[in-house]
């Protein structure tokens, strides 16, 4: 098991050393001058060449990268302050340091995209289970007909439906917002429950039938139809020896789908105006503000492969076949 993890980690830093290369020299394929949002409008050649030079803009792109590496791992020092590691630079825009403003922001992601997966995987398995426990009658029919039209949903689309409806004509959920857990519990359960309501909709419907197709197909499996033949009750069939082998493709989706909802909270925070990761990233890219663009994107990954490895970990708890590969 710890071999396993530890081969998945190190593709793990692989992907995350890509990922930071294209960003960086992504970003210098943009035609406008960073410096020129530190140093300001009123500003002139002689100052905007100071700028560039205390920022480092005046070296080769590849050796400014491999200063950013670097200053992860060891800190560096800017002419706003020293940055200790893990150092992602200081914010062109407002001169903070770029690991501060995300640290700000993400509790609003987390408890965006938890809370959201959730009751989404709750709801879905237990539905699931619900619709492959009464295969063929109207439940699993009536539930495979509305997974159908709720799964081709999307959020930018029902969010301000479901805002319009329960919360300005109706009044029945508040307007979202997030306040901090640790101030006020009933506030934050409150603030991000239309969200969360609104994330489950859309992705309960694929779990449905997921969890249903699973079950079905390992009912039919020879160790089942053995376990059946011995004589164990339907509930211990389906609960011990189905269920646990229909989790691999509902563990597989929830890690990606866990992974985008944090990698695509822009749009739901949008949707909602909830201050999160994803308002900080698209605020960036409009503002050029190199540092806070790289750490977001930097660190979006860094939780999407950790999803990733964690998917994997399941795999070999659930089936250890997966272990000895």
């Amino acid at each position: 098991m710890l071999r396993f993890l530890v081969r998945r980690t190190l593709g793990a830093l692989a992907i995350l050393l890509i990922i930071s290369a294209l960003t960086f020299f992504l970003f210098y394929a943009i035609p406008r001058n960073p410096a020129l949002l530190s140093c300001g409008r009123t500003c002139t050649p002689e100052q905007l060449a100071v700028v560039e030079r205390n920022l480092g803009l005046d070296d080769p792109v590849p050796q400014q990268y491999a200063a950013y590496l670097a200053g992860i791992l060891a800190g560096r020092d800017f002419p706003a302050g020293h940055c200790p590691a893990p150092c992602l630079g200081f914010s062109f825009a407002d001169n903070r340091p770029v690991l501060d403003t995300i640290l700000d922001r993400l509790p609003t992601t987390v408890s965006l995209t938890v809370g959201g997966a959730a009751v989404f995987l709750t709801l879905g398995l237990a539905l699931g289970m619900l619709a492959a426990w009464r295969r063929g009658t109207w439940v699993d029919k009536t539930m495979s007909s509305a997974s159908l039209v709720l799964g081709s949903l999307q959020i930018y689309f029902l969010g301000p439906l479901a805002m319009a409806v329960l919360v300005h004509n109706l009044g029945v959920l508040e307007q979202p917002e997030y306040v901090p857990l640790t101030e006020d519990p009933a506030g934050w359960f409150q603030g991000l429950l239309l969200p969360w309501l609104v994330l489950a909709t859309i992705f309960t419907a694929n779990y449905t039938r997921m969890a249903r197709a699973g079950l079905v197909e390992q009912l039919q499996e020879d160790h089942v139809r053995t376990a059946r033949a011995k004589g164990m009750s339907g509930a211990t069939v389906f609960f011990r020896h189905a269920w646990r082998g229909s989790l691999i493709p509902v563990v597989t989706i929830f890690g990606i789908d866990l992974g985008s909802l944090f990698g695509g909270a822009m749009i739901t925070e949008a949707t909602f105006s909830l201050p999160g990761l994803g308002r900080l990233a698209v605020g960036s890219v409009i503002r050029s503000d190199l540092p806070m663009l790289m750490g977001v994107m930097l660190f979006a990954a860094a939780v999407i492969v950790l999803c990733n490895i964690l998917v994997d970990a399941c795999y070999a708890l659930i089936d250890p076949r997966v272990r000895a590969a």
